[in-house]
């Protein structure tokens, strides 16, 4: 346990600081589950080129096919919040993984079109599930000396399950034509069997139980991913203090209601506090930016755009494809050991300067190559960087730090249904991106669709600038007030909060 200091602040000891071992292994498991949906998103950028020539389909339903995943995971994301506030957070986990693998089995089947693109509808749904769950999942289990790493696992997950994906690709094109791409979708099954065994290693989410009244239970799970008894008696207390939870003389008194989410759509939208609004305010952009500033594009059509800077040969096409998974999980891997150390508004803001610049580059190169008469190895040079430093950036601060935060700032009663209406938007941008991106090279050239990217990049600059506070070192019951009016003038002074600063302000009831 830490000691206070003469502000009233606790300052937690090293014991403190260490990274709780059974938090991490319950975060890993649960961020399996987020595998599973980069493998969707991976496995369909090489395999959209085995299925065109396959069942002869054509450029629009290849963009459906691509985007309609994302479109169904908005379903999947506007139900997911109320369901974990009923169900829990770990039964959402495993019904998202029973979704995915039912998608995955028809994807697999594949035997026309129509099969392929209902298996693909399933797999969104459970997608939907996915985006929302892992990250509130590990939030709600960790410290705020460790929850920048362990909530940015999901993200790193996605990243690997793209790869796999990648590899898969690659592998699987040596098959018959008939198999290769099916052998491709089916595979990403066989992760979700081996998740449903995972969930019965995981403990339900502390803050889950404390909103039903079960507070014995979240104080024991709370001694597993704690390093103390002192810290799993602190954490609880404002855990309680949150969900409006007090004490008399006969002990803990359990609330009148437990929370099972109602009402949190008409505090969310229809009349939230100002907190709560700014704290919207900030979910929604930065779910919003995430997309609009092109990652997507880059993860599902780089084949596409590698064949564009005049590289023709299929192999050579995915093995570049792999460079790019390769190089995303390199960056994110960096990331979650920064994250709790730098802070997220200085990655964030470094990110999306050197998206800018990469997108600037791709998009001029592009261009050259596009507009000249003969091959330009110095244009080719310049796209291809350009592709890998903006995965590089993207991966080092806004890919992460998009689940991070936003899972970390939306008070208690509100977090689960928050943070899915964020995956909401995340989805629609995803599928928006993901439908039109051919469409829209094809209108405006695909240099110039890269340069409006960057235009968005600079706008998502300004506005986490001047929106996003840091929230590094500071406890999820600490969020609302972070974001309260009379901390504004505190949050530009001091942008960046000391880790562990382990202050624990009394906050209004939420």
């Amino acid at each position: 346990m830490g000691v206070t200091n003469a502000s009233g602040d606790i300052i937690p000891s090293k014991s403190d600081e260490k990274r709780n071992k059974y938090a991490c292994v319950c975060a890993i498991i649960a961020s399996t589950i987020s595998i599973l949906m980069g493998y969707d998103t991976g496995v369909m950028s090489g395999a959209m080129l085995f299925i065109k020539e396959d069942l002869k389909i054509s450029e629009t339903e290849v963009e459906v096919l691509a985007g309609i995943l994302n479109i169904c995971a908005l379903v999947g994301s506007l139900t997911a919040g109320r369901l974990s506030d009923w169900v829990g957070r770990r039964y959402t986990i495993a019904l998202a993984a029973i979704i995915l693998f039912v998608g995955s089995v028809l994807m697999g089947i594949g035997y026309s079109f129509a099969v392929l693109l209902t298996g693909r509808c399933v797999a969104g749904v459970g997608v939907g599930y996915a985006l929302m769950i892992a990250p509130v999942y590990s939030a709600e289990i960790s410290s705020p000396s460790t929850r920048g790493f362990l909530t940015s696992l999901p993200e790193m997950c996605i990243s690997i399950g793209i790869f796999i994906g990648y590899i898969s690709n690659y592998l699987f094109a040596k098959l018959p034509l008939i198999y290769g791409w099916r052998t491709m979708l089916g595979i990403g099954a066989l992760p979700s069997a081996v998740l449903a065994f995972g969930i019965f290693a995981m403990p339900e989410s502390p803050r889950w139980l404390v909103m039903q009244g079960r507070v014995k239970e979240a104080r024991d799970v709370l001694l597993l991913v704690t390093n103390s008894e002192q810290e799993a008696d602190l954490r609880l207390q404002e855990i309680k203090e949150a969900a409006g939870i007090t004490e008399d003389e006969n002990g803990v008194t359990k609330p009148s209601n437990p929370s099972r989410g109602e009402g949190v759509w008409k505090e969310l939208l229809l009349r939230p506090s100002p907190s709560v609004r700014r704290i919207l305010i900030a979910a929604l952009g930065i779910h919003f930016f995430e997309h609009a500033t092109g990652i997507e594009a880059v993860v599902l059509y780089s084949p596409r755009i590698f064949n564009k800077a005049g590289i023709e040969d299929r192999n050579h096409l995915l093995l570049a494809t792999m460079g790019v998974g390769l190089t995303k999980i390199t960056f994110i891997l960096v990331a979650t050991f920064l994250l709790d150390r730098i802070g997220r508004r200085p990655l964030l803001l470094t990110s999306l300067a050197g998206m800018f610049l990469s997108l600037t580059m791709l998009g001029f190169g592009l261009t050259m190559i596009e507009h000249a008469s003969e091959k330009l190895i110095w244009a080719i040079a310049l796209s291809i960087i350009g592709v890998f430093t903006f995965v590089a950036f993207f991966s080092v601060g806004l890919g992460p730090i998009t689940w991070v935060y936003s899972s970390e700032i939306f008070p208690l009663r509100l977090r689960a249904q928050g943070a899915s209406l964020g995956v909401a938007v995340n989805r629609v941008m995803n599928g928006t991106i993901s439908m039109s991106f051919i469409s829209l090279y094809h209108a405006i050239t695909i240099g110039g669709a890269f340069f409006l990217f960057a235009g968005f990049a600079v706008l998502a600059w300004f506005f986490f600038f001047f929106l996003c506070p840091e929230t590094r070192g500071r406890s999820l019951e600490e969020m609302e007030e972070l974001f309260s009016k009379k901390k504004r003038r505190e949050i530009e002074v001091e942008p960046f909060p000391k880790v562990n600063s382990g202050r624990h302000t009394e906050i209004s009831k939420i």
